[in-house]
């Protein structure tokens, strides 16, 4: 493990090169560990970081991403137009609480998706393009509620 000290300093000349710094360091190198403290009387950040060299020489090989399930382009049958309307429904409903537009909760493609693949657990929500974490962490349940209610 290594130890590698920055100075972040908030005047305007000095701020982007500063950042610029940390930032290519960051990029280049396993952080570990980082500690910061603000130097009131001489107006910086202290940024102190345990780190490891990444090897460059090795070529990671990453796995594919998986392709999500989008039924964009599916006919929708009698069943499934019932649960896109009521999926809608539910999307109009909490966009208006959330003071959000209703493509922030869900998509029209999302909500079809759904409708045509018809999750039964939360996870598999993940397996539907456009659904994330945070998406399924937030509506996760109350879309299946909606899927088994249907």
């Amino acid at each position: 493990m290594k130890i590698k000290i920055f100075k972040i300093r908030l005047s305007e000349e000095f701020l982007y090169q500063d950042q610029h710094s940390l930032d290519d360091f960051l990029g280049k190198n396993e952080i570990l560990n980082v500690e910061t403290a603000f130097v009131n009387n001489e107006n910086y950040w202290s940024v102190v970081l345990y780190f490891q060299e990444l090897n460059t020489e090795k070529t990671i090989v990453k796995e594919p991403r998986i392709l999500k399930y989008s039924a964009e382009n599916d006919e929708l049958s009698h069943d499934d137009l019932k649960i896109l309307e009521a999926l809608k429904q539910w999307r109009s409903e909490r966009a208006k609480e959330q003071n959000l537009p209703i493509y922030f909760v869900a998509t029209n493609k999302e909500l079809v998706s759904v409708a045509k693949y018809k999750p039964a657990k939360k996870e598999e929500l993940l397996e539907i393009k456009g659904f994330g974490k945070h998406k399924i962490e937030n509506y996760g349940m109350e879309i299946i509620d909606i899927l088994e209610n249907a």
